[in-house]
């Protein structure tokens, strides 16, 4: 029987910037079909209420969309290494997370960390992920050749870096999203998962 969602959304306003998680109960269990899904908008300006998120809800909207998924985490904080860091190891060591998508910080501006932070967390890397985004969108601009995203994992949680422009944001996650239910199941650790590496 599957639990029964419930609805908590918590502010915290620290100075300068501002916390807004979106958390769904959906307990430990990992046997679900659905994937656990927590997407993190990392930016300044966003986190001060300057500017809108527009990146976060699109990849809401586009996961959502197209797989069995809950978005069981959801927030905006600033460009902040520690913040960064301690935000991803909380949200897959303790809520239990598939699949951490992570929005911003990842160009060469002086406080785009993003990936830093990510490389502190991960005990993996993954790095055909973010090698597919990146050849795709050269496709696109050249200017993909500047992106510095990570991709990998702790624990049985994907970490994925995807840029902070929505439309990046979009090509990116139409590059990578048709895998990502069986890199969960491998990480799951499922018997069906091996069924993936057949050929037809």
């Amino acid at each position: 029987m599957l639990p029964v969602l419930s609805l908590k959304t918590h502010l915290t306003t620290r100075q300068d910037w501002c916390i807004t998680p979106l958390q769904f109960s959906l307990g430990r269990d990992r046997t679900l079909s659905r994937m656990n899904i927590g997407v993190l908008t990392i930016s300044d300006r966003s986190a001060q209420g300057e500017r809108a998120d527009a990146s976060g809800p699109l990849i809401i909207d586009f996961i959502t969309g197209r797989l069995s998924a809950v978005i069981a985490r959801q927030a905006v904080i600033p460009d902040e290494f520690e913040t960064i860091r301690d935000t991803l190891t909380a949200w897959a060591d303790q809520d239990d997370l598939d699949v951490i998508l992570t929005t911003g910080g990842t160009g060469f501006a002086p406080r785009d960390v993003t990936p830093e932070a990510t490389r502190a967390v991960i005990q993996r890397e993954a790095p055909g992920m973010v090698e597919a985004m990146r050849a795709a969108s050269l496709a696109v601009t050249p200017h993909a050749m500047l992106s510095r995203a990570v991709a990998g994992i702790r624990g049985r949680t994907l970490i994925i870096n995807l840029p902070g422009s929505p439309k990046a944001v979009r090509e990116n996650l139409a590059v990578i999203v048709s895998v990502l239910p069986h890199a969960v199941q491998l990480l799951r650790d499922k018997p069906s998962a091996e069924a993936g590496h057949r050929l037809a």
